[in-house]
């Protein structure tokens, strides 16, 4: 069974940066993709970054492009995102996933594992 955990999450004025593990268990992620979610109070789950194993290839929502970098540890199959430059619409649960069909990064469906997720608050 894949268990996806995630740390690091947590409250930093707008101008900082967090970074966020998450470490994967149950789950070759150096077969695979994973990536970060995440989803603000009202507003639907969103995808933020994705890396494929490999080439290492990595995508990034429109909105963190420039700001958040998205890495990966196949040692210790964990990846990371690294958030710089945080603002206040950046305030939101961020979430793990691993992928286990085809589709795009950005679809939520496509994911059929899940961490708990991790809050990450940005005040201005």
């Amino acid at each position: 069974q894949v268990q996806l955990v995630e740390s690091g999450g947590g409250s930093v004025q707008a101008g900082g940066s967090l970074r966020l593990s998450c470490a994967a268990s149950g789950y070759t992620y150096s077969r695979n993709w994973m990536a970060w979610f995440r989803q603000a109070p009202g507003k639907e789950r969103e995808g933020v970054a994705a890396i494929i194993s490999g080439g290492g290839s990595t995508y990034y929502a429109e909105s963190v492009k420039g700001r958040f970098t998205i890495s990966q540890d196949n040692a210790k199959n964990t990846i990371y995102l690294q958030m710089n430059s945080l603002k206040a619409e950046d305030t939101a649960m961020y979430y793990c996933a691993a992928a286990v069909r085809a589709g795009a990064w950005y679809d939520p469906g496509v994911f059929g594992s899940w961490g708990q997720g991790t809050q990450v608050t940005v005040s201005s």
